[in-house]
C-alpha cells in the first residue's frame, strides 16, 4: 500500500471515529500533496510525500515561539497533536547513535578534515538519511564531528 493510499484509508477511519484533529490534519496534508501533484503534473512518489510531511512538521514547529509569546496554550496543544499525527507517516527515525555512525562513515568516505568540508559531507549524507531524521539535527552533528576532526 502506498503512503497516499494509507492517508486515504486513515482519513476515512478518522471520519468514522469522529477524530476532528486527525481528520483535519490528514485532509490538509492531502491538499498539500494534491497541490504538489498539480505543480509537478504527475503523482508523487512515497519519498516526495515524506518530504511534504516533513515540511508540514517543520512549519508547525516554527510557529511554537509565536504561540508561546501569545500564550495560546490551546493552539500549542493542537499543534503538538498535529505533529504527532504527521510523524506517524514518516519512516522509522534514526537514533542519535545510528546517525553519528552514519556521519562518521561519510566523513571517512569523503576524507573530510575539518569544517571546510561541510558541504561535501552534507551532499553525500543527506540522501542517506532523508526522511529518517531532521536536517537541522544532522547539520549540527556534522558541525560538531568536523570540529572534532579539526582538533
Amino acid at each position: 500500500m502506498s503512503l497516499y493510499e494509507k492517508l486515504e484509508q486513515d482519513m476515512k477511519e478518522a471520519l468514522r471515529n469522529r477524530e476532528e484533529i486527525r481528520l483535519s490534519t490528514i485532509r490538509f496534508l492531502r491538499s498539500q500533496i494534491k497541490n504538489r501533484q498539480i505543480h509537478k503534473k504527475s503523482p508523487l512518489t512515497d519519498e516526495e510525500i515524506i518530504e511534504t510531511v516533513q515540511r508540514e512538521i517543520n512549519q508547525r514547529r516554527e510557529i511554537f515561539p509565536a504561540l508561546e509569546r501569545a500564550s495560546r496554550q490551546d493552539l500549542i496543544k493542537q499543534t503538538n497533536e498535529e505533529i504527532v499525527i504527521l510523524e506517524g507517516y514518516l519512516p522509522a527515525q534514526l537514533s542519535q547513535e545510528e546517525l553519528k555512525q552514519i556521519i562518521d562513515e561519510v566523513i571517512k568516505e569523503v576524507g573530510a578534515a575539518g569544517p571546510r568540508d561541510m558541504g561535501k559531507v552534507m551532499g553525500i549524507l543527506m540522501p542517506r538519511v532523508k526522511g529518517k531524521t531532521d536536517g537541522k539535527v544532522v547539520s549540527e552533528l556534522v558541525k560538531v564531528r568536523l570540529n572534532e576532526c579539526n582538533n
